[in-house]
C-alpha cells in the first residue's frame, strides 16, 4: 500500500489551478454527515482549484433515480457541484456500482458531463485511462451477473417506472443482500481481475490507468502501464477515517493527496 503525500498543500493555499483531481467512492449519505461536509468542503476549497474534476463513480451510497435528486440533501450535493461548474471547474463523471441510475437530468443540474467506462484522454500529455473498476472484478460471478442485469437500457427502464419509495426499499434489500454475500467472498474475489485488467490495457498502451471501486488503495506497476486505486472516504468512523484524491499537476505528475489533520480537525 502507498502512503498520501501531505507536501504542503493546505485547503487556504492559492495556487495556479491544477489540471485535473480524481475522486472516487466517496459514498455520500445524510447517515454520513462528517463525510458529506468533508467532500463539501473538497469541493469548495481544493477542487475549486481545478482545471477539471473527474468523479469516478459511488459519489453517492445508491442513487434511486433523478427524481430522487429534488430531496433536501441531495439538492446540497447537487447545487455544490453546479456552484463549482459555474465557476470554471469541468466536470466529468463516470458511473459506479452504487450510482448507475445517474441520468441526465442530474448531470444538467448539477453541470457534470457523463462519460462512459472506461474513457481514454490525454491531459498535460499523459494518457489516462479512466474506469470505475466494478467491471474488471470477473472473479465475482454473482456480482457480474448482477451487474449485467442492471446495467441494461431495458431494466432500468423499468425499474424507474416504479414509485420512488418501491424503489428505495428495494435498493435497501438489494445492499442488505450484497452485503451478506460479501462476507462470504475473499477480498481477492472482489478485487479486480488482473487478466482482466491487461486484456484491456492491450488497446491502451504506456497508458497510466485509474479506477476506483476495491477501495485498496495503492500503486501497481504492471510493464508499460501504471494503475492507480483511488481510495473510499469515510471520516465518520472515528479513529478509522480515510479517503482522498489523486492530483495530476502540471508537469503531468500523478500525486495522491490527503488532508492534515488540522484540516479534518476545523471540521465540526
Amino acid at each position: 500500500m502507498i502512503q498520501f503525500n501531505d507536501m504542503p498543500n493546505t485547503f487556504n493555499e492559492r495556487q495556479s489551478r491544477f489540471p485535473a483531481l480524481f475522486v472516487s467512492d466517496v459514498h455520500l449519505s445524510e447517515n454520513l454527515p462528517r463525510t458529506t461536509e468533508f467532500f463539501l468542503h473538497f469541493l469548495k476549497q481544493k477542487a475549486s482549484q481545478a482545471q477539471q474534476l473527474f468523479l469516478l463513480g459511488d459519489l453517492f451510497e445508491y442513487w434511486a433515480g433523478d427524481d430522487d435528486g429534488a430531496s433536501p440533501y441531495h439538492q446540497i450535493i447537487i447545487q455544490a457541484l453546479r456552484k463549482l461548474s459555474d465557476n470554471g471547474v469541468k466536470l466529468y463523471w463516470i458511473a459506479g456500482n452504487r450510482d448507475f441510475l445517474i441520468g441526465n437530468h442530474f448531470a444538467q443540474e448539477a453541470g457534470v458531463h457523463l462519460l462512459p467506462d472506461p474513457t481514454f484522454i490525454t491531459i498535460e500529455g499523459r494518457k489516462l485511462l479512466l474506469s470505475h473498476g466494478d467491471s474488471l472484478c470477473t472473479d465475482d460471478h454473482d456480482y457480474m451477473t448482477f451487474r449485467s442485469m442492471v446495467r441494461e437500457t431495458a431494466w432500468q427502464n423499468q425499474f424507474l417506472t416504479l414509485p420512488l419509495t418501491e424503489r428505495k426499499a428495494i435498493i435497501d434489500t438489494m445492499r442488505s443482500t450484497s452485503a451478506s454475500a460479501q462476507n462470504q467472498k475473499s477480498m481477492t474475489i472482489m478485487d479486480v481481475n488482473q487478466n482482466a485488467v491487461e486484456q484491456l490495457l492491450l488497446n491502451y498502451p504506456e497508458c497510466t490507468f485509474i479506477h476506483g471501486h476495491t477501495h485498496r488503495t495503492a500503486i501497481h506497476q504492471h510493464g508499460n502501464y501504471e494503475r492507480y486505486v483511488l481510495p473510499d472516504w469515510d471520516y465518520d468512523q472515528i479513529g478509522h477515517q480515510r479517503g482522498g484524491w489523486l492530483e495530476l499537476d502540471s508537469g503531468g505528475e500523478l500525486r495522491f493527496r490527503a488532508p492534515f489533520a488540522r484540516e479534518l480537525q476545523s471540521i465540526k
